[in-house]
Formats: C-alpha cells, sequence, structure tokens
C-alpha cells in the first residue's frame, strides 16, 4: 500500500487534526470487513443514510451505539441454532460488528428494519454558536447573533 506523508498540511492548516490523524492512521487499520454489505447515501444537504443488509436478524439482535463522532452497529443471533438441522446454509447467520466514523455534529435521528434492510437516518445539526458569522472591523461594537449588518447600519444612523 501507498503511504501517504501528510505532515506539510499541518503547518497551513488549523483545526483539522482530527481529519490529518485520520489520515496517518489510515494505512495502520486492519482491514475492514466486507459482511454485511452495506450503502451510504446523502440524501439532502445534511442528511444521511446507511442501508445494512442484515436479512435473519430481527431488530432485539441488532445494536446501534452512538459514542461521540462514532456509530457503532453490532448483531448477535439469539438461539434457535440447535433445533434446526439444515442440508444447505447459505444465509449467513454470524455475529457482525461494523463503526461508522461520522463527522461533527452529525446525529443518528432514527432507525428502522424492514424486510431484511437495516436503515439508519443520519442529520448535521450544527449549533449556531458554531456557523459562520459577519465581524465587524473597528467600530468598537462586537458582533451581534449571526450577521451584525443590520447592527452597523443603525450605528450609521445614530451617527447621523
Amino acid at each position: 500500500m501507498r503511504t501517504y506523508d501528510v505532515a506539510p498540511l499541518f503547518r497551513s492548516s488549523v483545526g483539522f487534526d482530527r481529519l490529518l490523524d485520520m489520515l496517518t492512521q489510515a494505512d495502520r487499520l486492519e482491514p475492514t470487513t466486507t459482511w454485511p454489505p452495506y450503502n451510504i447515501e446523502k440524501v439532502a444537504e445534511d442528511e444521511y443514510r446507511i442501508t445494512m443488509a442484515v436479512a435473519g436478524f430481527s431488530p432485539d439482535e441488532i445494536e446501534l451505539t452512538q459514542h461521540d463522532t462514532a456509530l457503532y452497529v453490532a448483531g448477535q443471533r439469539k438461539g434457535q441454532e440447535g433445533e434446526r438441522q439444515y442440508l444447505h446454509r447459505g444465509i449467513a447467520a454470524r455475529s457482525f460488528r461494523q463503526t461508522f466514523n461520522l463527522a461533527d455534529h452529525v446525529k443518528v435521528t432514527g432507525a428502522e428494519l424492514d424486510n431484511g434492510l437495516l436503515t439508519i437516518e443520519l442529520k448535521r445539526e450544527v449549533p449556531e454558536a458554531l456557523k459562520p458569522r459577519r465581524i465587524s472591523v473597528g467600530g468598537g461594537q462586537a458582533a451581534v447573533g449571526q450577521d451584525n449588518a443590520t447592527v452597523q447600519g443603525e450605528n450609521h444612523a445614530q451617527a447621523a
């Protein structure tokens, strides 16, 4: 595998530590499992969907856990293995654990199991305090809200 040196990016970027750490650790990770198969879709500007093929699992056998920026999906079959005698077993019933790294402020909004497909809905919700805002230069008055253009207009009206 080819390795990339991202050290020069550290000199010219601020606040991208997590992203650059993920890039440097990518070659050290063990190969990911390909089971169960899954799709990741972008549904809207800030909405995403993960669909996993988990045939044979019931909702109580699947566990979803979001911890900080990681989403853990695990499946563990319960019982009934000794009761059946298979002549051919083509449907995998093995346990699985899949981890998805989520961007900051992405939250799970719902999950549904239908026809053997587990659908996990995700949405990015950036808090108002972290959204971009315009900052005035000079003036001496602190920026108010997301856009302080109205504050500047009031100051000019008072000065006249």
